[in-house]
This record gives structure tokens, sequence and C-alpha cells, in this order.
């Protein structure tokens, strides 16, 4: 049993959900039943547990607690070649604060109650009892991992945990774009006459994201450009009429983390995306 496969259990065990994350620290990219979201997504995508598929696919969607499905063959084979574990905080009712530097840290000190620390590369995780939307950049190195998130795995940390802070709480509710699904405000008419507004038609919207999701997947290079590009052309279609659902941005999101970019890649592109159109 591999050092990652046995951790992985032990936080299973322990009422945390894991997920093993390949090179780069990234989630690992859909199996080929999965692949061009062909599965449809882990319904809801709003609570862990694998997808129908018996693989690791949909990243933190896919955390779990159930052994039998960690230690099955697709989840065995990810095992060994994963680089680090990672946890779903959400799926365990925990929030994890990420504190990326020094000056962070201090403010953390000198703002937020103590609770269960734990060093990070960079900086310290302090995590606190209770769940909550997360967000990244909520100010100068601080992130916020919780419900539709994934943290590494770093170890227990030090201090007793406490009760999740209104004041972390406030840090997410004043920021503008969310982690994950971040639905634009701004709606638009009706077209004349009455009708009903196209985007809601389910298949013309389904299409809209599947050929999304199938742009990003088929990128070989300049990721980064691809994933914004496509984000722009999503929201300048569907972002004003109020027909993005949170499962049609987490679909978009998973494409994009597969490819190999990063939760924090993700959002700033549909915040800049946002941005350029003036939502």
């Amino acid at each position: 049993m591999s050092e990652h496969l046995r951790t992985a259990l032990d936080l299973a065990a322990s009422g945390l959900p894991p997920l093993p994350l390949r090179a780069g620290k990234v989630p690992f990219g859909n199996c080929r039943r999965c692949a061009d979201n062909a599965c449809g997504g882990r319904p809801n995508m709003k609570t862990p547990g694998p997808c129908v598929c018996p693989g690791p696919c949909h990243a933190w969607a896919a955390a779990t607690t159930d052994p039998d499905v960690i230690t099955s063959g697709p989840w065995r084979r990810a095992w060994l070649r994963a680089e680090a574990v990672a946890y779903h905080p959400g799926g365990a009712g925990l929030t994890v604060v990420d504190l990326d530097n020094a000056d962070a840290i201090a403010w953390a000190r000198e703002n937020l109650p103590a609770t269960q620390v734990v060093p990070t590369t960079r900086g310290e995780h302090w995590i606190y009892f209770g769940r909550m939307q997360s967000a990244n950049a909520v100010r100068p190195g601080v992130d916020i991992k919780s419900t539709m998130a994934y943290a590494r795995w770093l170890g227990f940390g030090t201090g007793t945990m406490a009760d999740l802070p209104d004041a972390v709480r406030a840090l997410a509710a004043s920021k503008p774009a969310p982690v994950g699904p971040a639905l634009p405000t701004a709606t638009a008419p009706a077209p004349a006459g009455g009708g009903e507004c196209r985007h809601r038609t389910p298949a013309y919207l389904e299409r809209g994201i599947a050929m999304a999701v199938q742009r990003i997947t088929q990128t070989s290079s300049g990721v980064h450009t691809a994933v914004y590009r496509t984000f722009l052309a999503v929201l300048s279609t569907h972002g004003r009429c109020g027909c993005l659902t949170e499962d049609h941005i987490a679909r978009l999101f998973t494409a994009a983390q597969a490819k190999g970019e990063s939760p924090r890649h993700c959002t700033d592109a549909w915040t800049n995306a946002r941005t350029a159109l003036g939502m």
C-alpha cells in the first residue's frame, strides 16, 4: 500500500474526504468515460462523493470517505501516481483560511480567533469548525477553502480548533467573485414580443456549455489564454440573462483544472472575463 493511499484511508476514517493530487499539486483529469464531460459531471457538484464512474475524476467533488471507493482499482492506480494528498474541507464541515505569507499571518493573529494551525510551504492554514462558500484573494495573501474547493493535507498541526468566526464569513461576503460559481447579477430583458429568453432553452444552453468544456479539454497549448477566452465567450452569450447555474460554472472550472489550471487561476480568469464585459 502506498504512503498516500494509507494517508487517504486514515483521513477518511477521521471524516475528512480525501482526493489524490498529481504533478503540479492539481487533481487528476477525467478518465476516458468522463472525457469532455460525457458523463454529465458529478450530480449537483455540491457534495463530496465519487462520480458515477469508478475513478477520482471531478476534483474536489470526487473526494469521499468510502474506503471501498478509495481502494478501488482506478483510485489505487491514481494513488500510486499521486504526488500529494488533498481533502475537501467543506465535505467535513470545515473551513481553511489559507494564509500565504508572513503579512497575512500577522493580520490573522490580530483579527481572527486562535484555532488549529497547520504550517504550509509559504505560510499557514488556519482551520475552523463550520463550512461556507470558498473564495480566493479575500484580502492580500488570504484565500478561504471550504465548499467546492480542496486543500492539501499537510498534517494535523497544533492548537484547538475553534468555531468559524463571523469575521471569516464577512471576508467572503465582501468578495465580489468567490471561488467556483460566481453568478452574474445582471439580467437581460426577454426578446421583443414577449418571447422566452432563448438561453434558457435547455438544449441551447447545454450545447454551449458542452462546446466550452470541449474547447478547454482539447487545448494543447496556451491553456491560460484558452480558459480566459472560453469563459469570456460563455459569459458574453449567457452571462446577462441569469441562465447560468452553479453546475454549469463548476463544469467549466473542472475542465480547466483538469488541464492543470489552479482554482485561483480559474477564479481570476472568470473575474477578468466578467470585468471585461462590464458585469
